[in-house]
């Protein structure tokens, strides 16, 4: 059971760096980075990052990023989590994957729950929630007006070291009457975690286990009826606005969840160009004049324009993520305002993944691509990136469509 904590204004916890700035958020996330690009194999034998990763990520503050100052977290930006989970990924792709999707669902919780759930959910301080947009199954109402849950939830990146999950559920309708969405939130102790994760092509140390709920009763206060964690309209505020005073918990919750994957794909890419660069460095050309890669005119434009795609990448980025803010500030996040946004990193996904695709990889040489070398990792994590449903279904297709229809004024 979660411990609620005294938040009356006059007495809020303090975090535990209260002087910690997002600038040394940033250098201690590209610094943590660097040591980890000799333990991905590693983390892909074990399927999630190392004890000892977890635990220096827990004392450098990213759990706390985006927890309410209310409950002793750093209440940073949306950008600034961005580009941590970008250089982090520059690191280690795995990593990144794991952390992001734990940690960010504070985001959610904060804007979307009340003062009450808030005050047990962020009671620890640290905040990990891995979380499942799919919904599954059906939840029964409790005798104390809570619910009933039961189901596996599939993909729970994050879960190994997490606190809590968060996920979607049906409750049954009426006789003829189509079923209603069930967003919970769970704690740790309520659910397993199954050892079903590592045999995917690539972000094989990424932590993305099964969480298996056996009939878990759920507080009422810990569930929101008839909402979807993508589809919640933020227009008009939020609980997370009227109870921090901060816009962070007032903009779109849509948006940030997909902000995710062009974040994770900048960092990869750049990732590989590192690579490029070293193997550029270090080998020769195969055909005469047998000269450095590094003084090669072909080498150096393959390098340029890969470098070119991913800093166009890396703007979009940045503008994806000016816009969020410049949205929550007026109020504007309107359900196609989210839209826009969010396609936005569907296109930062596409530039990244061709400046690997189409230029790194096939010019690196069979020497690089063999298995466990960093850039043929890198192919497959990027590669696997492609398989989530965010990515290239939601994003690909359904955002686009909806977002042609709010533009044009055409029915759904």
């Amino acid at each position: 059971m979660t411990v609620a904590m005294d938040t009356s204004a006059s007495d809020y916890p303090v975090p535990p760096e209260p002087s910690l700035t997002e600038q040394e958020i940033l250098a201690r996330a590209e610094r943590i980075a660097a040591t980890l690009v000799e333990r991905q194999q590693e983390t892909e034998r074990r399927g999630y990052y190392g004890l000892d990763t977890h635990n220096e990520l827990l004392n450098a503050g990213f759990y706390r990023l985006l927890v309410p100052r209310r409950y002793g977290g750093y209440e940073f930006g949306i950008d600034t989590h961005m580009r941590v989970v970008s250089a982090l990924a520059r690191g280690c792709p795995s990593t990144a994957w794991m952390y992001t999707f734990g940690a960010s669902h504070a985001h959610l919780i904060g804007t979307l729950f009340g003062e009450e759930t808030q005050n047990e959910l962020f009671a620890g301080g640290d905040f990990i929630c891995p979380g499942v947009v799919a919904p599954v199954g059906f939840a029964e109402q409790a005798e104390d007006g809570g619910w009933i849950v039961d189901g596996v939830f599939r993909y729970a990146s994050g879960s190994p070291y997490a606190t809590h999950f968060v996920g979607q559920t049906f409750i049954a309708g009426a006789e003829g009457e189509p079923p209603t969405q069930l967003m919970f939130v769970v704690p740790r102790d309520k659910w397993e975690r199954l050892d079903d994760w590592g045999a995917q092509l690539g972000l094989k140390g990424s932590g993305s286990h099964s969480v298996k709920i056996e009939k878990a009763h759920i507080p009422a206060h810990y569930a929101l009826v008839g909402t979807h964690m993508g589809l919640t309209s933020v227009v008009g505020g939020t609980p997370g606005l009227e109870l921090h005073g901060n816009r962070l918990y007032g903009g779109s919750v849509l948006a940030p969840l997909n902000f995710q994957v062009g974040a994770l794909a900048v960092g990869m890419a750049t990732g590989a160009l590192d690579a490029y660069g070293e193997l550029m460095r270090e080998r020769k050309t195969a055909y005469p004049p047998f000269g450095s890669r590094a003084e090669d005119p072909d080498y150096q434009l393959r390098y340029g324009e890969a470098a070119g795609r991913i800093e166009a990448a890396r703007a979009a980025m940045r503008d994806m993520l000016r816009q969020w803010h410049e949205t929550a500030e007026n109020g504007s996040a309107t359900r196609e305002v989210e839209l826009r946004m969010s396609i936005i990193s569907r296109e930062i996904v596409r530039m990244a993944w061709t400046a690997v695709s189409d230029i790194l990889f096939p010019t690196a040489g069979t020497s690089a691509v063999r298995a466990g070398e960093r850039l043929e990792r890198i192919w497959r994590d990027m590669s696997t990136l492609h398989t989530h449903a965010g990515v290239n279904i939601y994003l690909a297709t359904m955002a686009t469509r909806e977002l042609a229809r709010l533009a044009l004024d055409i029915p759904s």
